[in-house]
């Protein structure tokens, strides 16, 4: 008997196809409908969005510096509590005379437990930075901004008033550890005016940055300029070194220092009938200042601050807003003489004379040549009544 034939799963089959094709079209269609109803909307929505993302992003990357600095500040309070008790131990203790194999116990028990930062050197740090910085609250304050990376260069400079300068700097321009090194190098201490200050006022000024954070002109002028970087050759005029200066105005500014913001060059000035033409002319933010700058290629001349008493005289009546202190004016010269300089009190008009260096010394000779610098005109001063504050200009 032969069996009969099913015949319905064909015709399933047969069925099922035409209906998927279809249900595929009708799917494809709704796809691509709704694809074209987002794709007519999104710019409205993207437009709507983005200010709250800019308020997003603003959020996060605040959120994250905070979590940052906060971490970054707890680890260097631990570093300096570390410091302090080995210091205390090792010191008070009276157990100096084997205090190197303490420091080689203790580094290699941490290490094994809590990893590189707790090496046999970094030890040795933390006992440094305890010295240096006895309050917590100074170095706290400093925590915030400044890296241990960054502490662990400024703690070796012998000086005291240098490294509350280096710190207080860094921390206010907000150097990076290579800017950090490249300014030590660069003696940048050495050539601030407030390094030809007594002591007392060095302190006084470094105090006022530190605490209300105030910037005062000796923190902003050095003397002298390091501008090798120009490429200037040995004969040059004063329209070359302009030029030059605003063909690397980036690092012009670098080497002025943070806060300067270059606003003309050949600033004219209508007197009488006569133009004259100021060279450079800056502002900057921190002190709230017009700074005039004239360049000489030769050395300073009695007439040159006759010139610059002109133009700050200028920029005070037309230039400067109500809110503005008076303008300061800088004298770029190829080279002074000691006894003019005396003698004509230029800070007492407002105008700083500083000397540039066009080609670098070897670093052996402009360290004798700042520190004899410093010497002599520190020299000069009188020392500051005791319980002076403020003295400076």
């Amino acid at each position: 008997m032969t069996a009969k034939k099913n015949t319905t799963p064909s015709a399933v089959k047969t069925v099922s196809q035409p209906t998927k094709k279809l249900a595929g079209r009708q799917h494809a269609q709704t796809v691509l409908a709704s694809a074209g109803e987002s794709q007519s909307i999104q710019p409205k929505a993207v437009a709507a969005s983005s200010v709250l993302l800019s308020e997003l992003r603003e959020m996060i990357v605040a959120t994250r510096q905070t979590v940052a600095q906060g971490i970054n500040s707890a680890l260097v309070m631990l570093y300096w509590q570390i410091g302090q008790r080995i210091q205390l131990d090792i010191l008070k203790q009276k157990r100096a005379s084997y205090g190197d194999e303490i420091f080689h116990a203790l580094s290699g028990k941490l290490t094994v437990e809590f990893g590189r930062g707790f090496t046999k050197s970094n030890l040795f740090n933390m006992v440094r930075c305890a010295e240096v910085f006895p309050k917590a609250k100074v170095l706290l304050a400093l925590s915030t901004q400044l890296s241990w990376t960054h502490l662990r260069r400024i703690i070796y400079l012998d000086d005291p008033l240098k490294r509350d300068f280096y710190a207080e700097m860094c921390r206010m321009e907000q150097w990076n550890t290579r800017t950090l090194n490249q300014k030590i190098q660069s003696m940048l201490f050495e050539r601030t005016a407030l390094s030809k200050k007594p002591d007392k006022l060095m302190t006084a000024e470094l105090k006022k940055l530190r605490e209300e954070d105030k910037l005062s002109p000796d923190l902003v002028f050095r003397d002298p300029y390091l501008l090798d970087f120009l490429g200037l050759k040995d004969t040059f005029a004063e329209k070359d070194l302009e030029a030059a200066i605003l063909r690397e105005i980036e690092a012009f500014i670098l080497e002025l220092g943070v806060g300067f913001c270059f606003v003309a060059r050949q600033k004219r000035m209508q007197i009488d009938g006569r133009d004259y033409y100021l060279d450079l002319l800056f502002y900057h933010r921190k002190l709230r200042r017009l700074v005039a700058i004239e360049l000489k290629v030769g050395d300073f001349d009695a007439a040159d601050k006759g010139q610059m008493d002109l133009y700050l005289g200028w920029l005070k009546r037309y230039e400067c807003d109500p809110d503005e202190a008076e303008p300061l004016g800088m004298i770029l010269c190829a080279g002074k003489s000691e006894g003019h300089v005396e003698l004509m009190d230029l800070h007492k008009s407002g105008i700083h004379l500083a000397s540039y260096l066009t080609h670098a010394l070897p670093q052996k000779q402009l360290e004798a040549k700042l520190h004899e610098a410093v010497r002599l005109a520190r020299s000069r001063l009188p020392a500051a009544p005791t319980g002076t504050t403020q003295d400076l200009p």
